[in-house]
């Protein structure tokens, strides 16, 4: 999909800005190739910079209530310090590396929810403008492909998945946001749990995979949520070995009393009080979890139209971007 806007702030007849794409899905820590567009306009210009925004769609947790904004991930520069005569036309390609805890946006093809960006700016003679977005498409990394895999094949359902704004203590998290994946169990741990959030946490050398469980209140204790951290490689292993990998994570997590559970509490929005868990967020409903494992449609797939109007969903509050300080309010 291609997105075109007149760079306003530049006056009218300034140089316009397309930025392509290359087809298909992202992977976290992996390349994202494309190319910027420039045409020039009714005079010559320098272009003094050329910047890619990788930001993401976030809700973050206030006093009384819960809020939507934008935050920016990471910031590329591609290109900068030429001229653009008038009329020109101009293709700058670039391949970029994007960051190693990237949200997942789809699975299998299903959208999952998280919406991501790529936003371009252009800097000529000082002036700074906002081109429109370009939909970011991230699928999961083979080794967190089949940890989803093993939670379908354990009989677990996928609900929805969605991005917080924060930090999750005593992790190596480095976005100022973190991705949450909601499951819930099948019926016959319903008894001891409501639903478990997993976050996955990539790096170069491996991953922490946080589970997060709500666990329903017994005939002597009250319910309470229970936080663990696990770590896993990157390399291929068998799919049974995965699902005997996550079955044990999950025996942890969820037969886990109050006394012996190891939190690693969350801290949402730079604050310091009990993590609060959002409820699903507009669209957000996996079909399944594997060819071979299907769990089924949870209350029917209505993310669809959240991809195409990212552009008016991002443009709603600009004025909320920027980086960690976010964090903060």
């Amino acid at each position: 999909m291609v997105f075109k806007k007149l760079l306003g702030a530049l006056g009218v007849g300034g140089p316009s800005v397309d930025t392509v794409l290359q087809p298909g899905p992202a992977l976290p820590g992996g390349p994202l190739s494309g190319e910027v567009r420039l045409r020039g306009g009714g005079s010559d210009v320098t272009v003094e910079r050329i910047s890619l925004l990788l930001v993401a769609r976030v809700e973050a947790d206030g006093h009384d209530e819960e809020r939507e904004g934008t935050v920016v991930l990471e910031q590329f520069t591609v290109g900068g310090g030429f001229r653009l005569t008038e009329g020109a036309e101009l293709a700058v390609p670039f391949t970029v590396t994007l960051p190693w805890e990237t949200p997942v946006t789809e699975l299998h093809g299903q959208p999952l929810g998280p919406v991501l960006g790529i936003r371009t700016e252009l800097e000529v003679a000082g002036a700074r403008d906002k081109g429109d977005l370009d939909p970011l498409a991230v699928a999961p990394l083979p080794a967190q492909e089949a940890i989803l895999e093993a939670f379908g094949q354990l009989g677990y359902g996928f609900t929805s998945a969605d991005l917080e704004l924060g930090h999750i203590r005593g992790t190596g998290q480095r976005l100022p946001c973190y991705q949450e994946i909601e499951i819930v169990p099948p019926a016959g741990q319903g008894h001891a749990v409501n639903e478990i959030e997993v976050t996955f946490l990539a790096a170069p050398g491996g991953m922490e995979v946080v589970i997060e469980a709500d666990k329903r209140a017994g005939l002597f204790s009250e319910g309470h949520d229970t936080v663990h951290r696990f770590t896993t490689s990157h390399h291929a292993v068998a799919q049974a070995d995965r699902n005997a990998e996550v079955d044990a994570w999950l025996q942890q997590v969820i037969g886990a009393r109050a006394a012996h559970a190891a939190p690693y509490p969350y801290a949402p929005s730079g604050h310091h009080d009990e993590h609060h868990r959002s409820g699903p967020g507009a669209g957000a409903v996996v079909a399944g979890v594997a060819a071979g494992a299907a769990v089924g449609v949870v209350g029917g797939m209505v993310a669809a139209e959240v991809v195409d109007e990212i552009g008016d969903a991002f443009e709603d509050d600009e004025g909320d971007e920027g980086g960690e300080g976010d964090e903060e309010g």
